[in-house]
């Protein structure tokens, strides 16, 4: 299994400080960067085939990569024009969607609990498998998924009137992908940017994929788990005082390497 994280883009919402702008996957909690939770996390089931696709001050990543002294080869995959929509970001990671075995597809940006991560990875069968949380909060700004028996239907942030669904739940921002379908999914991604959607988010092609084999995924209900996908400056604020106290406590790995 191979696990591609997104952290390429620029973070404008987070309205970081002047001079201090950096890649979200870099924020920290307790110490540990969001990236280094990442890899741990992937660590702890056995994904250590990592592809890490950056854009936005990329040799940021590349010293906290350095200052962790992670063990194992990180495949770093860059986007030049990361100021365009994820759909590219993407993109530039066919080669590792296609090469075969399942895909972990990840946003970088979220501060999650092993009970969010493991119904993902769960099982040593190849599967197609998308976490649904069925209490989140409403609005314009949640990735909506949809199911109809169990079938995802939907997947946007702004719903159709009158579409007909029988659960509705908030998508993590975690995908697991099948050797078909994540080279199918390159497809679908690579029409995108052929034909001028490039400044699109991902999430449109997933979507795409969804209508076309939602019958082929599962759906795992992670609902009560803790997480939140770290957008605003006031989601910094609840992920340290609502989420991080229900998580494992973490160690950086460059702590342990100095002790």
């Amino acid at each position: 299994m191979r696990a591609i994280i997104l952290a390429a883009g620029l973070g404008l919402r987070l309205q970081q400080s002047a001079g201090e702008q950096f890649p979200k996957c870099l924020l920290k909690f307790e110490g540990v960067t969001l990236l280094e939770r990442h890899l741990q996390m992937l660590e702890r089931v056995g994904v250590t085939e990592v592809v890490l696709a950056l854009g936005f001050h990329p040799e940021l990543v590349e010293a906290e990569l350095e200052r962790i002294g992670w063990p194992h080869r990180i495949e770093i995959v860059l986007n030049p024009r990361f100021d365009l929509g994820s759909v590219l970001t993407v993109h530039c990671t066919a080669d590792a969607l296609t090469r075969g075995g399942d895909v972990l597809l990840m946003d970088a940006d979220v501060l999650y609990d092993e009970r969010v991560f493991d119904p993902l990875v769960a099982g040593n069968a190849s599967a197609n498998r998308l976490l649904i949380d069925r209490d989140f909060e409403a609005g314009d700004e949640p990735v909506k998924l949809c199911l109809r028996d169990g079938v995802p239907i939907e997947l946007r942030k702004q719903l159709a009137v009158g579409l007909q669904y029988d659960t509705i739940g908030e998508s993590v921002g975690f995908f697991r992908l099948k050797d078909d379908t994540a080279r199918r999914f390159a497809q679908i991604v690579e029409g995108y940017v052929d034909t001028g959607r490039a400044n699109l988010p991902h999430e449109e092609a997933l979507r795409d994929l969804l209508l076309e084999r939602g019958n082929e995924f599962e759906t795992a209900d992670v609902t009560g788990a803790p997480w939140i996908e770290i957008d605003f400056p006031n989601d910094v604020t609840r992920a340290a005082e609502t989420v991080l106290p229900q998580l494992r406590p973490v160690v950086s790995r460059a702590t342990q390497t100095t002790d």
